[in-house]
């Protein structure tokens, strides 16, 4: 189930990373509009997914921080 999770949030991930730097490069090409709908839109899906992707890494991240801590006392 998690890594089922994970394989869709990084796909998303992905995307809305692409999408993000796309509709960044292409912003004078874009009306002020569709640049607010597109990107700010995205942004906010990418902030969704990071929270999300984080939490399934959550005890990863724990033993990594706690390995380095343990390291450098």
């Amino acid at each position: 189930m998690k890594a089922t999770a994970l394989k869709v949030v990084n796909v998303i991930l992905a995307l809305v990373f692409l999408n993000q730097a796309a509709t960044g490069l292409l912003h004078d090409s874009l009306s002020h509009e569709t640049f607010e709908i597109i990107h700010e839109s995205a942004g906010l899906v990418l902030i969704a997914c990071v929270v999300v992707h984080v939490l399934l890494n959550w005890n990863w991240v724990r033993s990594a921080l706690l390995k380095r801590r343990t390291a450098k006392s």
